[in-house]
């Protein structure tokens, strides 16, 4: 392994160019054999092919980073370990941050009508304006940048990539993790992927996602909601369920159980209120 000529900060070493052109070249490799290994139906072994070619592949290159470890979330997808998916996709996402953080405009979320409309010239218009209003945005943000940051940002552009690339490919990723967290389940997981979907569906990246992919993401925010909070109510009453179990421990000495104690929800802010029964007693 070369030794690094500079350092933007401590774990981020610049190599020359000729030593990062030969570590990125061993990396490409690593990662042309691995997409073979994936496209024979191995996962397993084109895992272990990525993370040989992220061993090498210099710490600042960010984008390079990204695309092995969204293709090592793919293929955790693929053998259904949704946990090892989200993580990688998660890393992925991470690496894209540090090369242009999200716009703030990816949390001013829309979401599709109960119909979905995705056809025809009105889809159409609307990508046009989306992608019209975030070409705005990103002109008008203004992002201080620190030494490491712009040494990113010039690697980014002297290994060939564009802002648009990492755009594609931080949906590609997205989409992963969004899928992954879904199938995990749970009340922290999904919503996790509704934010993921909701990402997806503003500008800039709602205009490059496939007719597919958009479908997907207008599914996705139209079922997640009453599954979320599905899973909300059941955790809570879990919850509610093992502190009765642990109350009723310490008021039984007392002559009282959790049953003196009635728990109501508010319908309207979701909390709950207390109150004390004397005759609910054990």
């Amino acid at each position: 392994m070369p030794s690094p000529s500079s350092e933007p900060d401590s774990n981020s070493p610049i190599f020359s160019p000729t030593e990062e052109s030969a570590l990125l070249t061993q990396s490409h490799s690593e990662k042309a054999s691995a997409n073979k290994t994936f496209t024979s139906g191995d996962y397993s072994s084109a895992i272990q092919g990525y993370e040989k070619a992220l061993s090498l592949c210099p710490a600042y290159l960010e984008y390079d980073i990204a695309v092995l470890q969204s293709n090592i979330s793919a293929c955790h997808l693929k053998l259904q370990e949704w946990k090892s998916a989200v993580e990688a996709a998660t890393l992925a996402l991470e690496a894209l941050e540090r090369v242009e953080p999200p716009s703030a405009s990816a949390t001013n979320t829309q979401t599709p009508g109960k119909d979905g409309d995705d056809s025809g010239s009105g889809r159409r218009k609307e990508h046009r304006r989306l992608g019209q209003q975030g070409e705005a945005v990103e002109k008008e943000a203004a992002v201080e940048v620190d030494d490491a940051t712009e040494a990113r940002i010039l690697a980014l552009t002297r290994t060939g990539h564009t802002l648009h690339t990492v755009h594609k490919l931080r949906t590609k990723a997205l989409l992963r993790r969004a899928k992954a967290r879904r199938e995990v389940g749970g009340w922290s997981s999904l919503q996790g992927s509704l934010e993921d979907y909701q990402i997806l569906y503003t500008p800039p990246l709602l205009s490059l996602l496939s007719s597919l992919d958009l479908k997907i993401v207008q599914a996705a925010l139209r079922e997640l909601p009453p599954r979320l909070e599905d899973a909300k109510g059941k955790e809570m009453a879990e919850m509610i369920g093992k502190l009765k179990e642990l109350g009723n421990g310490i008021l039984k000495p007392f002559g009282l159980s959790t049953e003196n104690f009635q728990f109501t929800k508010d319908e309207k802010s979701g909390g709950y209120s207390m109150g004390f029964n004397q005759n609910g007693g054990c």
